[in-house]
């Protein structure tokens, strides 16, 4: 395996930098790193491996040429201008925006699910990145399926305010810090509502027909990715007061049982899948606890005794890590291992 030219695109996000911290933590081999940001970037510096790699503005960057791999955290509308330019000049682009997910020629990718898909990359150079909370809980989902073929999925999440941005995290650290002082909390500017001590079932726009894009993401990126247009999802996505980690309840209704016992089985041999599930003691996945680890970790799992088929999930992983920045190398990795 040689060393690849990589560029990180939307670096000095949240995301970006998490990406960058991957790329060092895994040691992906890397020949020379190049980091791109929006103009109000322009001066900023960020470390990678000891060295201090100086953040290029995009919109000023003429040629891409020389990159082979480009991890894009950059929002939809900087991916639908730029992915191209950088796939034309040669580089394979893993997007983490809402772009090119629902792009038929486009893969869309989670590595423990179907990495046989990465192959698809050369139809436009582009490989998406799903939606934090879909990564999550297809990989749950995976070994269920594959065993008890999935008919239907009703899945209610928990989302971290860093989902939103570090300017949405500084919303609730300066909400709370007001409330702790019995100052008037600052008004919501980066969630919809007042985040603090709240939960708010609006994430992203609202569509025509009452769901938000969030819960559209979830349904539609499902099914594309477990290769299964039958599977039925319905979703309701929620942000909560919580820095860093999403947490969902899913329910799934299979066509053949799948016992508790069998449950715990599948999980503990799946990859990507940690079984944190002791009720009598307290055991459980929590956010706290998996912020900053690439596993998807799943507990309370118990029958659903509404229906025949039936089982209830708790699954938890951290957002930026696993939900994105993580999940995106780790399809990097099976590029080059593959398909380069």
């Amino acid at each position: 395996m040689g060393e690849y030219n990589v560029a990180v695109v939307g670096a000095t996000g949240a995301v970006g930098r998490m990406m960058i911290k991957v790329l060092e933590e895994r040691n992906f081999p890397v020949k020379n790193l190049r980091l791109f940001a929006s103009p109000r970037s322009k001066g900023v510096k960020l470390k990678f491996k000891g060295e201090e790699i100086p953040v290029e503005v995009l919109e000023e960057t003429k040629s891409f040429k020389g990159i082979e791999i480009a991890l894009f955290s950059a929002g939809a509308k900087r991916s639908l201008d730029y992915a191209p330019l950088f796939a034309k000049d040669g580089a394979v682009v893993i997007d983490n925006s809402s772009a090119w997910r629902m792009d038929p020629e486009v893969p869309l990718v989670v590595p423990e699910v179907n990495p046989h898909a990465v192959k698809d990359y050369k139809n436009k150079g582009i490989i998406a990145n799903p939606n934090c909370s879909t990564i999550q809980m297809v990989v749950a989902l995976k070994p269920l399926h594959d065993y008890g073929k999935i008919k239907r999925v009703v899945v209610s999440t928990y989302q971290a305010v860093s989902g939103a941005g570090q300017k949405a995290i500084n919303e609730l650290e300066e909400q709370v810090k007001a409330w702790c002082r019995g100052e008037k909390m600052p008004e919501a500017k980066h969630i919809p509502k007042t985040i603090a001590f709240n939960c708010v079932p609006h994430i992203d726009v609202f569509f025509p027909n009452r769901y938000t894009k969030e819960e559209i993401k979830m349904i539609e990126e499902t099914k594309k990715i477990m290769e299964d247009p039958n599977i039925k999802v319905t979703a309701t996505t929620v942000r909560v007061p919580v820095f860093y980690g999403h947490a969902e309840a899913v329910n799934v209704e299979t066509e053949k049982k799948i016992t508790v016992e069998k449950a715990f089985e599948l999980f503990k041999n799946a990859p990507g899948i940690v079984v944190v599930d002791d009720p009598e003691n307290a055991v459980y996945p929590l956010q706290i606890d998996v912020a900053g680890k690439d596993e998807v970790f799943v507990g309370r799992i118990r029958e659903d005794f509404s229906v025949e088929c039936g089982l209830n999930l708790w699954v938890v992983a951290d957002n930026l890590r696993k939900g994105a920045a993580t999940n995106a190398v780790q399809i990097a990795e099976v590029l080059i291992r593959d398909y380069l």
